[in-house]
């Protein structure tokens, strides 16, 4: 009977420790930043706000190049990009993204802030891709132009400026281009700049959790990046990612080339050398295009892992077969088919009908702005992030704004939600990575009529999702605000 009784109790306790597990589980495990999914996980099913493509303006007179600022009272938009030198042409980018959303809000009579309604105004500052340059330009924005934010960059380097000079004057900062994760850490962190893009090490991370945990084909890889934080820091993020989630991999060489190369012959003999079955690189325009096209003039075919080897002029330019086998990481698109409801393909004609029918200035007519995709979604949609956390602040007051902008959930269009964590100002976002292939093979993703992309060279095609929790940004722990968190920031 003793025995009896005393596996009973044995039995009770045991089951009585298995519920207090059940109990306290999930707040034992968000301790650990890499189990840290469950609460963060259910604030992304309900976003505090999303865009909803049923309230778009009348879209039919846009035209970047033809953008005329409103009168009367305005929220003010310093638009800092390379509006001119060698990088113009992300300056055109940035530009079009913009203007499309600035364009459409006004159509709507504009956002309700600081007791009236105020429609967007936007001013082009130049930054050259020069500190010096972008430095006095910023503050002249500021200080003379009474701009409510300074939107930013390709260029972590001008993109630090532009943090500083909003930091220090007490307006809000907006990261949409640069990614280095240095921008946001203890010593660069201020509290009104805000990196609603993704980061080199989330970007790197991502594409070698594709190549180990999806892929698992390719081995041998070959890192070559632009010199300065961004490229050092996309090699990292892979490198860190190789670690974690491919340690069977290898890289057979990593190289770093000054920002406007134009002559990569050099660093391709050494991967023809090395045996790599594909090179991964962060290179933005115009050292993406030149890479790829200088590779395929020497017969150098190996798939490039990349994020901006998808400038269209420059694809069609190379054609089907040597944009064939791409690897490209995107930060706005979701897997499989593009147009999953009404709202995303009402989004998509409202700018692809522009760029058919009306947009006849260079480079806006050009293959580079058909689609509203990738980098242009991107930009796109965290500009209207923006407008909607000055909208719900009511307040062009930059602390009214960061204290909405802290901790918020925003759904894209498209689905794809994202958060501001609130201690260290970096968007937590999942991505897309998709192989390149042929304009037959392209209604997997492009599911409405054409059915391609493009008709002279490979694009989008099978595709897969990186989930967000295996991609959490880097968090600098020796920034005060961030102590005693987990990676989501909670």
């Amino acid at each position: 009977m003793k025995t009896m009784i005393g596996n009973k109790s044995i039995v009770f306790m045991w089951c009585m420790f298995l519920l207090a597990l059940m109990a306290f589980g999930p707040s034992l495990a968000s301790a650990d930043k890499h189990t840290a999914k469950t609460e963060a996980w259910e604030t992304w099913s309900k976003p505090n706000d999303a865009f909803d493509a049923k309230k778009m303006g009348d879209m039919s007179g846009f035209d970047p190049a033809k953008w005329v600022n409103p009168e009367g009272d305005t929220i003010k938009i310093a638009v800092v990009w390379p509006h001119s030198g060698p990088g113009a042409l992300n300056g055109e980018l940035a530009w079009g993204c913009v203007t499309f959303v600035a364009y459409d809000i006004n159509q709507r009579g504009g956002i309700f802030v600081d007791g009236k309604k105020k429609k967007i105004a936007l001013y082009k500052a130049d930054s050259q891709s020069r500190p010096d340059v972008a430095k006095k330009v910023v503050e002249r924005m500021v200080l003379q132009e009474k701009v409510d934010v300074l939107l930013g960059t390709s260029g972590s380097n001008i993109m630090k400026i532009i943090n500083e000079v909003a930091n220090k004057y007490k307006v809000i900062g907006q990261n949409i281009g640069a990614l280095s994760d240095d921008l946001q850490d203890a010593t660069n962190f201020g509290p009104y700049s805000f990196m609603s893009s993704d980061t080199t090490e989330s970007i790197g991370r991502g594409m070698a959790y594709f190549y180990g945990q999806i892929r698992k084909k390719e081995k041998k890889f070959y890192i070559l990046c632009q010199d300065y934080s961004f490229g050092r820091g996309m090699a990292d993020g892979f490198k860190n990612g190789l670690k974690e989630y491919y340690p069977e991999a290898e890289i057979v060489g990593e190289d770093y080339h000054k920002l406007f190369l134009t002559d990569f012959a050099p660093y391709l003999e050494k991967i023809k050398a090395s045996g790599a079955e594909v090179v991964w690189t962060g290179d933005w325009l115009p050292d993406a295009g030149n890479l790829l096209k200088q590779s395929r003039q020497m017969n150098i075919n190996i798939p490039f892992a990349n994020l901006f080897l998808d400038e269209p002029n420059m694809l069609n330019e190379i054609g089907v077969e040597g944009t064939k086998g791409l690897m490209n990481i995107k930060h706005f698109d979701k897997a499989g088919p593009a147009f999953t409801s009404p709202g995303m393909i009402k989004y998509y004609k409202a700018w692809n009908d522009g760029w058919q029918n009306r947009w006849k200035t260079p480079p806006y007519n050009t293959p580079l702005f058909r689609h509203p995709m990738g980098t242009l979604g991107h930009w796109q949609q965290q500009v209207y992030w923006l407008l909607s956390v000055i909208e719900r602040a009511k307040s062009t007051d930059a602390d009214k704004i960061a204290k909405v902008w802290e901790g918020d959930t925003y759904q894209y269009v498209n689905g794809r939600i994202v958060k501001m964590r609130a201690c260290d100002h970096k968007a937590i976002q999942g991505f897309r990575v998709a192989e390149w292939v042929p304009p037959a093979e392209q209604k997997v993703s492009f599911n409405m009529p054409p059915y391609h992309w493009y008709e002279s060279a490979s694009n989008v095609g099978p595709s897969w999702e990186i989930p967000a929790e295996k991609v959490l940004p880097l968090m600098d722990r020796a920034l005060d605000r961030c102590k005693g968190k987990n990676d989501w920031g909670d």
